[in-house]
């Protein structure tokens, strides 16, 4: 049998425990199911001293090594993260030890991911400029603002970035792992690793950390929240401002200051946002044609589904649709 690939995770006190041993997991179920003499992985914990270490649940954990003990010949080094609460808002955490030692350490291993908070790691490492990458969307602003040289997506689930991985949190570490595991080994492992762990794999990485309703539950006026549900089932309807406002019953100019206020976006950009996650969820499950996405979900033309796609996410929906479609999703027809 061939060598382990040794994935080693890097931690630190008060590390989320599901950084650690959720990659961990996917990677030992994968190197079970690799076929006989195939080459399966081997994880390794290493901290800035070895023993015990407390995670920020209070569940203990061992790392197996110091960082300062870490051999040459890493395949795949992980960098955990965490999450504090400092004056009344959520700050990542960027332990210096660790930061230090990835400086050295990074340029000698064959990928490299932030796991969650983790990216405010690589980021203060130096291994994030001039790349695009994501995090946790409660520290996704301060990541932008702490590192100008990042370009900072807080939306995927995860990113990739050449050799370097960045992914949103807690759950996303399992979807980066198991894109790991299906660069390596294929799609099938990958799929038969996600269906022993009971796992829902259809998350790719440019699939949303949540959706555009999800984001504004806290409007705080049931009337906007009604609006919202209505919206959602009437998408493929002409709304202009005139038509939601009498919904609400309401002015015009009235229904403009109270939907801003309630969820800080204008209804124009709302129902732009809502209507291209309808159409990437249509580009990901489904066969339907780009002119039958675009009427579905409001969007009119094709010219203006290319807009959007353009405007908001950087591709073309054909582009979207042979990156991030859904292994399960019926075959789609060749005039699409």
């Amino acid at each position: 049998m061939a060598d382990p690939r040794t994935v080693l995770v890097a931690a630190f006190p008060g590390v989320e425990l599901l950084d650690v041993t959720g990659p961990a997991e996917v990677f030992s179920i994968a190197s079970r199911l690799i076929a006989p003499g195939g080459r399966g992985y081997r994880v390794r914990v290493a901290a800035p001293r070895p023993g015990e270490l407390t995670t920020s649940s209070g569940v203990r954990l061992v790392a197996d090594l110091a960082l300062a003990e870490v051999p040459a010949g890493i395949d795949t080094l992980l960098v955990a993260g965490a999450m504090e609460m400092t004056a009344g808002r959520v700050e990542a955490v960027v332990d210096p030890e660790v930061t230090a030692w990835l400086r050295a350490a990074a340029p000698g291993a064959r990928r490299v991911a932030g796991l969650c908070a983790g990216a405010h790691i690589l980021a203060a490492a130096g291994l994030l400029d001039g790349l695009p990458a994501t995090t946790h969307w409660l520290t996704a602003e301060r990541l932008a603002a702490a590192h100008p040289l990042v370009a900072v997506d807080p939306d995927p689930i995860f990113l990739r970035a050449g050799r370097v991985w960045t992914c949103a949190g807690v759950t996303a570490v399992l979807d980066l792992a198991l894109a790991m595991v299906a660069e390596d080994h294929g799609q099938e492992l990958a799929l038969n690793t996600a269906r022993a762990m009971v796992m829902y794999v259809k998350r790719a990485g440019g699939q949303s950390q949540f959706s555009v309703p999800l984001s504004l539950q806290d409007s705080a006026d049931d009337r906007i929240e009604d609006l919202l549900r209505w919206i959602d089932e009437h998408l493929a309807e002409d709304l202009p401002v005139p038509v939601l406002a009498d919904h609400l019953h309401v002015s015009v100019r009235h229904f403009s200051r109270l939907f801003r206020r309630r969820t800080g976006r204008t209804p124009a950009d709302y129902l732009e946002a809502v209507r291209l996650e309808a159409a990437r969820r249509l580009l990901e499950e489904s066969e339907r044609s780009l002119p039958g996405i675009a009427a579905g979900t409001g969007l009119g033309s094709v010219e203006t589904l290319h807009r959007v796609f353009r405007k908001r996410l950087g591709t073309t929906p054909a582009e979207y649709r042979r990156r991030f479609r859904s292994p399960d999703a019926p075959a789609r027809q060749p005039a699409v």
